[in-house]
């Protein structure tokens, strides 16, 4: 009797679900021939985060940072369903999505990533804006071109947190708008970027000095309303006027993965150990924001969409590993520097023995980036775009050619 196909579920579609299914998707099967593997997210986009910023500064199109699953995985045997899973029986590894199919899962791999929490200040959840998605970053477009059109002489936005989206964000912001921009960095901690290396420290220091952008630091919040923010000093209260407040800090996993019947840590984040898998549950894999491990050597795995990407491969290799009775591989994370964009054609750069800042570091910034995207087809027709983008404007500006 012939063994019916296994069935490989990915329950979200960032960096740690979808390269995962695109790893698999490659891998050899030919032994016990290729399982069924599905992909499930509740939006039709995947979003390369990282280059999130350059959609506000106008530097990359929405097609380019946030391709469709559809055309990603129009040439692999990935089964796309765009919904969300209602229910997770673990003991009969059977999940039940929204429009109440059912879906049998040898392996199962949850990579829902995290939320942004907006539930640790008054008004918060209904005045400051996170900075996590695609629709994040049209809201903002639309609040910030509402703001240009407007009479205002200046437009005074806050940032919530001097980590990395936060200085990013300052810095294209500040790019912007210009002589009108107005903006402040609030930081609790005496320094930002506290887990970046020197070098980007200092270097996003000088960027955000020469935007002129402040930093309220060791200062929190203590209310948010409609027109301005509330700060705590040294225990001094100020009330200040803005007209934006964005959100950088913080992030929680979703109600849905804390209420599963399975190990958490303090945080609500699944356990798992150093070959990705839950903890007791050997069918069973997390990765990204959603969970929380070491690696092989004891590492702490940070949720960085590096750290997902890297996962991603020794996710997919453990899985078939698995299913062709072959040893797992323990993840062993290799930390390949940092980089951060600081405003328009500027960036910062440090790993691997390099230290870069301006024009040079924001190049290689963006020639890693094209090549972390997720399918050849896809950085090639970005990479082409960005070879275009230069001669059609130079055309435009010289000749008045009507592109």
């Amino acid at each position: 009797m012939t063994e019916a196909r296994k069935q490989v579920c990915i329950i979200g579609g960032g960096f740690g679900g979808l390269y995962t299914a695109l790893r698999l998707d490659e891998l050899s099967w030919e032994n016990i021939g290729k399982p069924q593997i599905t992909l499930i997210d509740k939006n039709d986009r995947f979003l390369f985060s990282p280059l999130l910023y350059e959609l506000l500064s106008g530097e990359m199109q929405a097609w380019e940072i946030a391709p469709n699953y559809s055309e990603l995985l129009k040439d692999t045997e990935v089964q796309f369903s765009q919904t969300s899973v209602k229910s997770l029986d673990i003991g009969q590894k059977q999940l039940k999505l929204d429009d109440d199919t059912e879906l049998h899962c040898d392996r199962l791999v949850i990579a829902t990533g995290g939320n942004t929490p907006l539930d640790f200040v008054p008004g918060a959840a209904t005045y400051a804006i996170p900075f996590r998605t695609l629709e994040d970053a049209y809201l903002l477009a639309e609040r910030l071109k509402s703001l240009e059109q407007s009479s205002t002489n200046y437009i005074r936005i806050a940032i919530v947190g001097g980590g990395y989206s936060g200085v990013e964000l300052a810095c294209k912001l500040a790019d912007r708008l210009g002589e009108r921009g107005r903006i402040r960095i609030v930081e609790r901690g005496d320094n930002i970027l506290r887990n970046s290396p020197e070098f980007n420290r200092e270097t996003a220091k000088k960027a955000l000095e020469a935007r002129k952008v402040w930093l309220d630091l060791e200062t929190e919040i203590q209310r948010i309303e409609a027109d301005n923010l509330t700060l705590v000093y040294k225990n001094q209260i100020d009330t200040i006027p803005v007209d934006l407040v964005l959100w950088t800090v913080g992030t929680k996993v979703s109600p849905f993965i804390q209420q599963l019947p399975l190990p958490h840590d303090n945080y609500g984040y699944l356990k798992t150990n150093s070959y990705l898998q839950v903890e007791g549950e050997s069918h069973l894999y997390a990765l990204g924001d959603v969970a929380t491990s070491q690696d092989a050597t004891g590492q702490q795995i940070p949720k960085t969409a590096q750290a997902a990407i890297q996962q991603a491969d020794y996710c997919a290799w453990n899985i078939w590993a698995s299913l062709t009775g072959r040893p797992l591989l323990p993840f062993r994370y290799q930390p390949l520097g940092e980089m951060m964009t600081l405003g328009v054609d500027n960036a910062t750069l440090s790993g691997l023995g390099l230290k870069l800042e301006g024009i040079p570091a924001h190049l290689i910034r963006r020639l890693i980036y094209l090549y972390r995207l997720p399918t050849r087809k896809h950085q090639l027709n970005v990479g082409l775009n960005w070879l275009a983008q230069p001669l059609l404007q130079f055309l435009q500006q010289e000749e008045g050619v009507q592109i």
